[in-house]
C-alpha cells in the first residue's frame, strides 16, 4: 500500500514558477521510481519527468531546459520544479510511484491544478 500526496499547484503567469511535491507512505520496503504525468483538455496523459531509484532522470522534450524533477529520499518525496511556464503547459499534474512491497506496487497521486495564463 501507497499514498501519495501532492501539493504545490496553482494559477501563475506566463513566465512563472511553481514547485509541485509528491509525498508517499504506507507500507512498502522501497521507492524504486517516481514520476510526475500530466493531463490537459481533451489530451491524453503523458509522461513529463521520470527519476530513478538511482537517481537517474529524463524529461519529456516539450519541458526540457525548463522543469527539474527532483527528490529527498529521507522524506520519499519528489518535487517538480517548474520554470518558464507557458500557458501549453496548463494541465492537471499527477505524481506517479513504483514501490517495491511483498509485491510491486504501482500508485497515484490525485492530482492537482496547474493553470498558466497569459
Amino acid at each position: 500500500q501507497v499514498q501519495l500526496v501532492e501539493s504545490g499547484g496553482g494559477l501563475v503567469q506566463s513566465g512563472g514558477s511553481l514547485r509541485l511535491s509528491c509525498a508517499a507512505s504506507g507500507s512498502f520496503f522501497r521507492l524504486n521510481a517516481m514520476k510526475w504525468y500530466r493531463q490537459s483538455l481533451g489530451k491524453e496523459r503523458e509522461l513529463v519527468a521520470t527519476i530513478t531509484r538511482s537517481g537517474d532522470t529524463n524529461y519529456a522534450d516539450s519541458v526540457k531546459g525548463r522543469f527539474t524533477i527532483s527528490r529527498d529520499v529521507a522524506k520519499n518525496t519528489v518535487y517538480l520544479q517548474m520554470n518558464s511556464l507557458k500557458p501549453e503547459d496548463t494541465a492537471v499534474y499527477y505524481c506517479n510511484v513504483e514501490a517495491t512491497g511483498w509485491t510491486r506496487v504501482n500508485s497515484w497521486g490525485q492530482g492537482t491544478q496547474v493553470t498558466v495564463s497569459p
